[in-house]
């Protein structure tokens, strides 16, 4: 899969996507981390624009996602 992420929404329906494939719930996700919680699991799944970054990204690389930047001055969005 690949997907442009553009906001925390994107990117945790990306992981809900990705964790649902392998049928996993989010109990047995947060099993697998000793410090996350269900709870978290599923401020990430639903956009939470709070949630720790460092977190989200092991959950994505747990879940086999990997995260690309691009530089995408050449007329894409920007600031």
């Amino acid at each position: 899969m690949q997907r442009r992420i553009i906001d925390a929404k994107g990117f945790g329906a990306a992981i809900r996507e990705s964790r649902r494939k392998q049928k996993l719930t989010q109990a047995s996700l947060a099993d697998f981390f000793s410090s996350f919680s269900r709870e978290f699991l599923s401020d990430l799944e639903n956009g939470k624009p709070t949630v720790e970054l460092e977190k989200a990204i092991s959950v994505a690389h747990a879940l086999g996602l990997r995260i690309y930047l691009t530089d995408d001055a050449k007329g894409g969005d920007s600031l």
